[in-house]
């Protein structure tokens, strides 16, 4: 199994996220500090209480990071009862999926592109999109934070060469991913690998998805046709 490592996206991004730079202060002639008293107004307007909290608020406020990406929470443990044996019990540890129904429905939207239907005919040996690793497709929609109706084309298979990255020993699987979208040409893929990074880091760097994790996925519905693509059912 490849290990992935922070260190090999840096190359990609060099801007870190989070970051911003202040405007430089501005300080009139007639505001310098001097000996002379500050001057006070004799009748000062009345302001009410609330008036000073909502200043500082909005100082605080500008200051912020509009592009700032929302913070991913891990997924949480929870223990359950497996067993009783007289006085003594058995728990049984239980993972809590950040996955939701929207979730489930977007990658299902998707599946409807005819780009991403004409590339899962073409991978007829599952080399590529095996019911697995197309189960971390929505495990990676799911930590990426990003709204239902932001998921695109491109998200699905920047997704699956993750999942590829994370899950094959072998570079064939990504390039064939790349071959597919861009053929011989190599001007798209440095954005390609650009975002890439930008979603990763989306994901707080949490690619690796058990394989308990994908059978919960494929659970929701069973039924979908994708999750007939089973890699050990197809003959040497």
């Amino acid at each position: 199994m490849a290990t992935y490592q922070r260190n090999s996206w840096s190359e990609d991004n060099s801007r870190q996220p989070g970051a911003s730079v202040l405007p430089p202060e501005v300080v009139r002639d007639d505001e310098r500090p001097g000996p002379s008293a500050p001057w006070v107004d004799p009748n000062p307007l009345p302001q009410s209480p609330g008036q000073k909290r909502k200043r500082a608020w909005s100082s605080h406020s500008e200051n912020q990071d509009l592009e700032e990406e929302p913070l991913v929470p891990e997924p949480k443990d929870i223990w359950a009862v497996e067993s009783l044996h007289g006085l003594k019990m058995r728990l049984k540890k239980q993972r809590v999926s950040l996955v939701l129904p929207e979730h489930h429905q977007v990658f299902t939207r998707l599946l409807e592109d005819p780009v991403i239907r004409n590339f899962l005919a073409w991978d007829k040996n599952l080399r590529v999109s095996d019911k697995y690793l197309l189960s971390m497709v929505i495990a990676y929609f799911s930590r990426a934070g990003l709204f239902s109706w932001q998921y695109r084309r491109i998200h699905f298979f920047i997704a699956l060469y993750l999942a590829n990255d994370i899950e094959e020993d072998n570079q064939a699987p990504k390039k064939a991913i790349l071959s597919f979208l861009y053929g011989k040409s190599c001007s798209q893929r440095p954005l390609f690998h650009k975002l890439r990074y930008q979603f990763i880091q989306s994901m707080g760097w949490r690619a690796r998805v058990s394989r308990e994790e994908c059978e919960e996925i494929q659970a929701y519905d069973p039924n979908l046709w994708v999750w007939g693509r089973d890699r050990t059912l197809i003959p040497n």
